[in-house]
Order: structure tokens, then sequence, then C-alpha cells
């Protein structure tokens, strides 16, 4: 067995972007466990979430998510959270991803456990996703999402003990819960082990026709003929002027940043929309800004090595 250490990418999203308090007492959480780095937390306002990126060596880092969800589940309450963004629960997300020197497996292993101790130590439902996921149709977020925490409750609670409905219950009911139900208060969360990391990525339109966001992130995601590696809404940030494409990207290396950004400006020019800039939102791979640098410079046989940083890096 390799000496080598090993670390793993986790990105958990809880429900609350606004309330100070809130979010750096979930936080504190990750802040105080050894063997693990807080790169970076994104309290977002108009979603009212917040998105961590926590890189560890495994136990530690198990510790950190464990710790951080049961402070999110004491202090966020499902039946008054109210966002823009999707979710199901005070802590909504926790995804692994291998990192260095360890494997898809391993993960998928240690989100298993995190899973089950999170259930056992807060009595939250949890569902399985990603690689972790007991049926095809819930490797992905969005079908585990649908109806969201209000829908889902009460869609559950509808039909559970209803004969005739007992398929659609077995396909959304939670994989860990006390009763075949959501939690009132802290609803459900959602764990799961996967090869590649979610990129946020936002291209801002100098327009405030929410409509033409819509249009285009329709034009971009992969349910309705765009990227199958990204999904897309057209969305208002009201702190800054002109309305937002904002993208999820799930493999920045078969679909490069500079792909989604070239198809948003083609599509915008269709309305005579200029693009005036674009944001990722938190940390990125390397490896996925050199390969649009690679595009817009077209750069010929460049190598990694060549980025004086990376020997840093070694």
């Amino acid at each position: 067995m390799s000496a080598e250490k090993q670390y793993i990418l986790a990105v958990p999203n809880f429900s609350d972007g606004r309330r100070k308090e809130v979010i750096e007492a979930v936080v504190e959480e990750v802040r105080k466990v050894e063997g693990v780095k807080l790169v970076s937390y994104e309290p977002e306002h108009d979603f009212n979430r917040t998105v961590v990126t926590i890189i560890g060596e495994p136990a530690p880092l198990k510790v950190a998510l464990l710790n951080m969800a049961a402070k999110s589940i004491e202090l966020i309450n499902m039946e008054e959270q109210k966002g823009t963004h999707p979710r199901i629960g005070s802590q909504d997300t926790i995804p692994l991803f291998p990192f260095k020197n360890i494997t898809v497996e391993e993960c998928v292993k240690l989100a298993e456990e995190i899973g089950h101790e999170l259930h056992e130590k807060t009595g939250v439902p949890v569902f399985f996703a990603a690689e972790n996921a007991r049926t095809e149709e819930r490797k992905a977020l969005a079908f585990i999402r649908k109806g969201q925490y209000e829908g889902l409750n009460a869609l559950l609670k509808e039909i559970k003990d209803d004969e005739s409905r007992k398929v659609e219950y077995e396909s959304r009911k939670p994989d860990l819960s006390k009763d075949g139900l959501l939690s009132d208060k802290a609803g459900a969360t959602i764990v799961s082990a996967e090869a590649e990391g979610l990129t946020a990525y936002n291209v801002f339109l100098a327009t405030e026709n929410l409509e033409i966001a819509k249009k285009i992130a329709k034009a971009v995601r992969g349910p309705s003929g765009g990227f199958s590696t990204t999904r897309a809404v057209g969305i208002k940030f009201p702190e800054r002027e002109g309305v937002v494409v904002s993208v999820n990207m799930f493999d920045c290396q078969n679909t490069p940043m500079y792909r989604v950004f070239e198809l948003v400006k083609q599509e915008a020019a269709r309305y005579g929309i200029p693009v005036t800039g674009s944001e990722v939102v938190g940390p990125i791979k390397l490896e996925y800004i050199i390969n649009s640098l690679e595009y817009y410079l077209g750069l010929e046989g460049f190598r990694r090595d060549q980025i004086l940083e990376t020997h840093l890096m070694e």
C-alpha cells in the first residue's frame, strides 16, 4: 500500500447564504479540524445557500463534514428557508471527489460511511447519489431534488401508504430514514462520490431581459439540446447590472469552459446582446484554466511543466 498521503476534495452545500452568524458557525466546524484545508466558502444571497470547498485526508475530512452537517441541521429550519437554488435540506449536499493518491472507489466507500454516520448521529434522512446511487435515475441530483423540499416533503406524506403509488414512493423516498419521509425541519441530505467535481461558471449579459438569459441557458444545458455535461439557468443578480447565464459544469475536461463561453456569445449575438464577462465561482482545477488558455492563444505543444508554479506544487 502506498505511503503517500491521500487527499479528497469535498464541495458541500448548505441552505443558508444570508445569515452571517449561521454561515460562520457552520464553517467554523471545518476550521476546528486538523488535517483539512478550508479552501473557500461562497455565500450566495439570492440562492440562499453557501458552497464550501474543502481538501483533506479521508479520516479528518469525514469528521469535519459530519460536524459541519450537524451544525447546519441544528441551525437551519427548512420550514422557514427560501431561496432560488434547488434544495431539499439544511445540509443539502455532501459530494466527494478524488484529489490526490486516492481512487473513486475509496471515495465511494467514505461517502457510504458519512451517509450512515450522519443519519445515525442526527436522524436526518439521506439520499445517495452519483456513484453511490442505488438506482440509475438517482445518480442525478435533479431527480432527487425534483419538487424541492416543499414538493418532495408533501409528496412522500401523500403517497407513503397509497398502495396504488407504491412504485412512485419507492423511487422517491430517502435511502436512509426513520419513517420513509423527510424531516420537516432538516429535510434531507444528499451524499455522493464521483470522479469529477462541479465547476460553477457565470456568463454576464448586457441586458436586463431575463427571458433572453433563460433562452440562452436552455441552449446550453444538456436536457434541452446543449452540452450533456452542463446544467444552466438564466437568473438576475440583484447586486449587479445585467442578467446572468449561470452554468454548472460537471466535466470541464471534455466540455471546456471556453466552449460554453463561446456558445453563450454566439446565442447572445442573435439578440444583439454583448457578453460583458464571466466568473468562476469558487476554486477551480488549474487544468481547466489551461485548456481555455491553449484555445484562446492557439498554443501548440504547450507543456504543463512550463508553468513555474507547478514545480512548487510537486
